[in-house]
């Protein structure tokens, strides 16, 4: 398989449990379910144009895989030292299953297409078609 499908296909995947996620925090509190929650929106449409559409498969897109993919790898550690799950909000609550499973494979498809995204720019550096 194309080294550039895979990473279609992981940084879809990362949307998806980013929206996922994002969706549980609303559920918990921890996300305000008020217009605010258009900027996530905003971030989805435009993970998904960068991804998809217009920049797949260009160096460009890759950049910005690589920038979103490692912005965003950052969403489980903040999670897991801040109050979301320290203080226990979330480990006493129905659904902590969920939510703890969606930070981590949040976290590693992320990890994984910054590694995709990288070695794709190094492989266009290289010259190699």
């Amino acid at each position: 398989m194309k080294k550039s499908i895979l990473l279609t296909i992981s940084s879809l995947l990362s949307l998806l449990f980013l929206s996922f996620h994002h969706a549980d925090d609303v559920v918990r509190g921890f996300a305000p379910g008020k217009f605010s929650n258009l900027i996530p929106i905003f971030v989805f449409v435009f993970w998904l144009w960068v991804t998809t559409l217009v920049f797949a498969e260009r160096r460009s897109g890759y950049i910005l895989i690589l920038i979103l993919s490692l912005l965003t790898s950052g969403v489980p550690i903040i999670h897991m030292t801040g109050a979301g799950m320290a203080g226990g909000r979330v480990a006493n609550s129905s659904g902590a299953f969920f939510f703890v499973w969606t930070l981590i494979i949040f976290g590693a498809i992320t990890l994984f297409s910054a590694l995709l995204a990288a070695q794709e720019l190094w492989r266009l550096r290289r010259g190699r078609p």
